[in-house]
C-alpha cells in the first residue's frame, strides 16, 4: 500500500499502550493461568498471545507463529524448554525474524539441557531446560535476559545469568523485573548478574500498559518541527527506556509543556545538532534522525550497530528513507552522521517493511516542501495499528 501524506496531526493523540509492558504482562499472566488478552493492539502483541496461549494449553506439539516479533521469539524460547518435558515447541517467523542475531542464546538453552532445531524456516525445541548458571553478552539483546527471566523462576532449582558483557538497553530489563514482581516473582539483581529462586509461583494480575513513548515520539518530534498535537496516556514516572526522548528533545532546545489535560507537547521550534548515544534507546533512533535532518549542522547517532539486524538493516533504511526526501545522511558502521537543514524537499519512500521506517517518514513529511508517499505503508500494523488514522487526527 502506498500512502500519500495530505494531512499532518493536530489536536489530541492517546498513545497506544507500550508494546514492551503488553508483552511482558501477557506472557506473566498467562503463566499464571490467564487466557484472556487484549486483541489488535498490534501485530506483535496478537502473536505474543497467540503463541504463549499455544505453550500453556498443555497439548503436546506446538506450532508458534511469532510473525515478525522478536520479543515474542526471544522470551518464549525458553519459557517453551523450561515447560518442556516430551512437548516439541516449533518456532516459525516472517521476514528476517530467524535471520536476526541467537547464536550465543540458543547455545546456553542447549548447555543447559534443551534440544534445539534450527532450520531455514523454523526454530524447533524439544527437551526440559535446567536450572544453573547461565552466561550470556549483554550487547546483542537484552531480550535473552527477559527470555531467561520469564523462565527460570518455573524451574525447580536457583539459576544465575551472568552477563560476560555490559547491557545494553538496560531499562528493558527493569520493566521485565518490574512486571515479575507485579506478579509475585522475585529476582535479585547484582552487577552484571541476575538471581531466580527455583519453584516460583506466578500470580493472576490485570493486563495493562501504559503509554508507550517510542510511539509517543513520532508526535512529539511532529511538535516540535511545527505541528500542534498533544500526547495522552503517558506516564512521567515511567521506567519505559524511551522516555528518553523528553531530554533528547530538551538537548534540541525544544521545549515539552505539560498540558492541563496531563497531555504533553513539544513547543514548535529549531532544534540544535545533537551527538547522541543509541545504546540504551535503539527504537528511538528513526524518530530522532527525523528530528536532526531540521538541525542546522552536523549531528551523529552512534553505538546503533544493533539497528542492522532488526525488520530491516534500520541504519541503511533510516538513510535510504531520509535521503529520498532530500537529507543528508550517511551510515558509517554502527552510526548514522546527519547533516541538517531547514527543509526537506519530499518524495517516495520505500518503507522496508519496517513500520518504524514509515512512521518516521511521515514524521519528516511536516516539514517536507513536495508531497511524501510511504510505500508499504500497511507495516504499520506491527506496533500500531492505528497510526495512520492518528497522524492525521483532528479534535
Amino acid at each position: 500500500m502506498i500512502k500519500t501524506i495530505r494531512r499532518f496531526p493536530f489536536g489530541a493523540v492517546t498513545v497506544p499502550p507500550s508494546k514492551s509492558i503488553m508483552h511482558r504482562a501477557i506472557i506473566c499472566d498467562a503463566l499464571a493461568g490467564g487466557r484472556d488478552f487484549p486483541q489488535g493492539v498490534s501485530e506483535d502483541i496478537d502473536a505474543t498471545a497467540r503463541c504463549v496461549l499455544a505453550l500453556v494449553s498443555g497439548e503436546r506439539n506446538v506450532t508458534l507463529d511469532c510473525g515478525e516479533s522478536g520479543a515474542t521469539l526471544r522470551f518464549l524460547l525458553p519459557v517453551a524448554a523450561a515447560l518442556g518435558g516430551k512437548r516439541t515447541a516449533v518456532f516459525r517467523g516472517r521476514g528476517r525474524l530467524l535471520r536476526r542475531p541467537m547464536a550465543p542464546y540458543l547455545d546456553e538453552l542447549r548447555r543447559h539441557g534443551t534440544v534445539i532445531a534450527e532450520k531455514k524456516d523454523s526454530i524447533v525445541v524439544k527437551g526440559r531446560l535446567s536450572a544453573g548458571l547461565y552466561e550470556l553478552p549483554g550487547d546483542i539483546s537484552s531480550q535473552f535476559v527477559t527470555g531467561l527471566l520469564f523462565a527460570l523462576p518455573l524451574l525447580d532449582g536457583d539459576s544465575e545469568v551472568r552477563l560476560t558483557s555490559p547491557l545494553e538497553s538496560a531499562g528493558y530489563v527493569d520493566l521485565t523485573i518490574d512486571e515479575l514482581l507485579r506478579s509475585g516473582v522475585e529476582i535479585r539483581r547484582g552487577r552484571g548478574t541476575f538471581l531466580s529462586v527455583g519453584g516460583q509461583r506466578y500470580r493472576r494480575r490485570e493486563v495493562s500498559a501504559e503509554g508507550d513513548f517510542s510511539q509517543a515520539a513520532f508526535f512529539l518530534v511532529a511538535g516540535a518541527l511545527g505541528r500542534d498535537v498533544e500526547c495522552r496516556g503517558l506516564n512521567l514516572s515511567s521506567k519505559q527506556g524511551d522516555k528518553e526522548i523528553l531530554d533528547i528533545l530538551k538537548r534540541c532546545g525544544v521545549r515539552v509543556v505539560l498540558t492541563s489535560k496531563g497531555g504533553l507537547k513539544a513547543k514548535p521550534a529549531s532544534p540544535r545538532p545533537l551527538d547522541i548515544d543509541a545504546s540504551d534507546i535503539p527504537d528511538l533512533v528513526p524518530p530522532v534522525a527525523a528530528l536532526l535532518c531540521f538541525a542546522r549542522g552536523v549531528s551523529r547517532i552512534y553505538n546503533a550497530g544493533r539497528l542492522r539486524h532488526k525488520e530491516s538493516d534500520r541504519l541503511e533504511t533510516v538513510k535510504e528513507a531520509l535521503g529520498a526526501l532530500g537529507a543528508r545522511v550517511v551510515a558509517d558502521g554502527d552510526a548514522l552522521v546527519i547533516n541538517g537543514s531547514e527543509w526537506l524537499d519530499g518524495g517516495e519512500v520505500d518503507s522496508g517493511g519496517d513500520h518504524r521506517i514509515a512512521m518516521m517518514a511521515a514524521t519528516a513529511a511536516v516539514r517536507c516542501h513536495g508531497v511524501v508517499k510511504v510505500d508499504g505503508a500497511e507495516c504499520v500494523a506491527k506496533s500500531y495499528p492505528n497510526f495512520w488514522d492518528d497522524f492525521e487526527v483532528r479534535e
